[in-house]
């Protein structure tokens, strides 16, 4: 948005559930030369890290907010003056008359907690009363929705308000930090971690007691606890906004769902067979890997059309099923301080060369920090592959809202018991993956989640080279 000669750039929304999102780096600095579509400035949200990218070219005029600051959508962050234009002198303000100091005053205090990208100009002083008008009290602060309502004493977003009602906490209790004194995301997360929200709810009346002869002195309040230093030989680094979502994101899934999780092992030998035989003409017609992930993947597609429970979830005493599988792949960013779960749409509905170009797009665009908000959303199931590493078991931590986490492990060689042409069982050495599914007890019984397990080997293991 342009400002007579100048172009703003504003916090972008990132999703419609998203209200606000932290500066994690600047990419250019006041005084820069910088190009449309030029990476200006990366920002980080509780569901996806990305760049923003310029509006305009010209050079960066006035960057107005710090790393590590988190901002409400909308809010102006930097300023660019166009190329070709001269940027503005900053008018030097005349001293400020105690009229005009309480003009100005009183219009930051009537915008607080709704930030705007456009400015207010020539705005008339008001005639200052004969005698100041009495002080009102303010009214006592409701407790938020968790749609993300009006507190009483700033806007409260959506995801604040969901915090503040899982956890019990009054939100006119937290102290934020926000502009307008706006309670964020990390206000409300650092007081629940302080024990804030301990004491959130009301307490019942104590009975009457008779008064003591003595008046009984007041006990004495708890003192703050120090703040924490680190110890010789530690070292202190604060969470990053995505390092919070995940923690917030993965407590709140142990708390709803009832984890359970069941294995499988799976003899891969056939798809190892037609695995070599692509390598060489998938990399060297569409520059991509066939890996195992991929061939579970459409193994795993199918056979959640069969099982619509296990691709669903629960919403409240309603069960949600779907006709379309949204597979959410578990991507490692920043050497393992960072994941996100980008998702491939309609998967049934791919190959296995469509499912690795898939895969491979939304990995690389995860770790370039190119994915946008609508591609974190909307899985329906999740796979997790720390087989890439050799482990070869785990219990994944289920993506709210759905029901069910696949975890994909390291195909190892391994004493196998098969029969050979008479139909004796013998010994080979066959390679071997083991599969894991982690659900939702809730919704998946045992044997459920058994029987999908046991269909989805039968997949893999009688794969078809046309798959």
């Amino acid at each position: 948005m342009a400002t007579g000669t100048l172009v703003d750039v504003v916090m972008p929304q990132m999703g419609v559930s998203v209200s606000e999102g932290t500066i994690t780096k600047w990419l250019k600095q006041a005084g820069e030369a910088i190009s449309a579509d030029e990476p200006l400035l990366e920002i980080s949200t509780d569901k996806v890290d990305t760049e923003v990218p310029s509006p305009a070219t010209g050079v960066v005029q006035e960057l107005l907010a710090q790393e590590g600051e988190t901002v409400a959508v909308g809010t102006k962050l930097a300023t660019i003056a166009p190329e070709g234009a001269d940027a503005p002198t900053p008018d030097v303000p005349e001293p400020a008359t105690q009229a005009g100091a309480a003009e100005s005053e009183a219009v930051s205090s009537s915008d607080a907690g709704t930030p705007t990208a456009e400015t207010v100009e020539d705005v008339e002083p008001a005639a200052a009363p004969a005698e100041p008008a009495p002080k009102a009290e303010p009214a006592p602060a409701p407790a938020p929705s968790a749609d993300g309502q009006d507190n009483g004493k700033a806007f409260v977003s959506p995801v604040v308000g969901r915090i503040a009602s899982e956890h019990g906490v009054d939100v006119s209790q937290v102290s934020g930090t926000g502009r307008g004194g706006r309670v964020t995301k990390k206000d409300i997360l650092q007081f629940i971690e302080s024990g804030g929200a301990q004491a959130a709810p009301a307490q019942p009346a104590a009975p009457a007691q008779p008064a003591p002869a003595t008046p009984a002195q007041p006990a004495a309040a708890p003192a703050p606890a120090a703040a924490a230093e680190p110890a010789e030989g530690e070292s202190f680094e604060p969470m990053s906004a995505m390092r919070r979502g995940i923690a917030e994101h993965m407590r709140r899934s142990i708390d709803t769902s009832a984890h359970v999780t069941s294995a499988i092992e799976v003899d891969m030998s056939k798809i190892v067979g037609i695995r070599e035989q692509l390598k060489q003409e998938y990399k060297a017609s569409y520059g991509v890997n066939p890996t195992y992930l991929a061939f579970v993947a459409i193994a795993a597609a199918a056979t959640l059309k069969d099982y619509p429970w296990v691709n669903g979830e629960l919403r409240g005493d309603q069960i949600v099923t779907r006709a379309s599988v949204n597979l959410g792949f578990a991507v490692e960013l920043a050497d393992g301080k960072g994941l996100i779960v980008p998702v491939v749409r309609d998967a049934e509905t791919l190959n296995l060369l469509g499912m690795v170009k898939a895969i491979a797009d939304v990995a690389k665009r995860a770790r370039e920090k190119q994915l946008l908000p609508d591609d974190v959303v909307g899985g329906t199931f999740t796979i997790t592959n720390p087989g890439g590493y050799g482990t070869f078991h785990g219990t994944p931590v289920i993506s709210q809202p759905q029901a069910a986490i696949l975890g994909t492990y390291a195909v190892v060689k391994r004493p196998w018991v098969v029969q050979d042409e008479l139909g004796q069982d013998v010994i080979a050495i066959r390679p071997i993956m083991n599969l894991t599914l982690t659900y939702d007890h809730r919704l998946v019984d045992g044997a459920l989640a058994g029987r999908f397990l046991r269909d989805l080997r039968e997949r893999l293991e009688s794969w078809e080279e046309s798959a």
